[in-house]
């Protein structure tokens, strides 16, 4: 991480997706799903549902970003020229040089359209090959099926389940714990990952 820093505006694109990093002025490319789809924060430990959560949700990832914890991005889709959702690096643990990888949601439209795939392999690649970082951490509601399998998807390992570990917006949840370290990322992780977006690719080709 010794390159990486929190004040750089980083871009990270390919030819189906761009993340920018995540600003307040962007609230209002998001309002729509906030207003319209409230149910993509069902599992989510900070709904993002309505104005002000939205406003508080945007504020939170920000904080992170200032305390050099969280590094947030807004998803533009460029298959349909739209602003598609969000996501993140949080969790940044410096010493131990690894990170987590969540806060992601998309608008019910950028769903199983392959576009979750193209955001982690860029994320990943990042996170493996310039951050230099060592493990990568996600963590979901145990009972989130659709969010288990997209991650299994991408090569994570399960680790297990943290037992009502954290406070949810209705009383505790468990979450499940999956990774992918470096070692596994070189190995195949990334070769696979590739493999599944370019047999998307020739299923519906752009």
């Amino acid at each position: 991480m010794q390159t990486f820093t929190f004040l750089q505006e980083y871009i990270l694109e390919n030819d189906r997706v761009r993340l920018s990093p995540l600003h307040h002025k962007d609230l209002d490319l998001l309002l729509r799903f906030s207003e319209k789809q409230p149910e993509l924060w069902k599992y989510s430990l900070q709904p993002a549902d309505g104005l002000e959560n939205l406003k508080s949700y945007i504020d939170f990832a920000l904080r992170g970003r200032k305390e050099e914890t969280a590094y947030p991005f807004i998803v533009f889709d460029k298959r349909t020229m739209q602003i598609a959702g969000s996501t993140r690096f949080y969790d940044f643990q410096k010493n131990h040089n690894t990170v987590q990888l969540g806060y992601t949601w998309y608008g019910k439209e950028f769903q199983g359209t392959g576009l979750n795939k193209h955001c982690k392999m860029l994320m990943l690649e990042f996170a493996f090959e310039t951050l230099k970082l060592d493990r990568v951490e996600f963590r979901a509601d145990a009972t989130n099926q659709r969010s288990i399998a997209a991650m299994k998807s991408i090569g994570c390992t399960v680790e297990g389940i943290l037992r009502s570990n954290c406070a949810a917006p209705k009383g505790r949840r468990d979450s499940i714990v999956l990774s992918i370290l470096k070692e596994e990322w070189f190995g195949c992780v990334k070769d696979k990952l590739k493999a599944k977006i370019e047999n998307e690719r020739k299923v519906s080709p752009q």
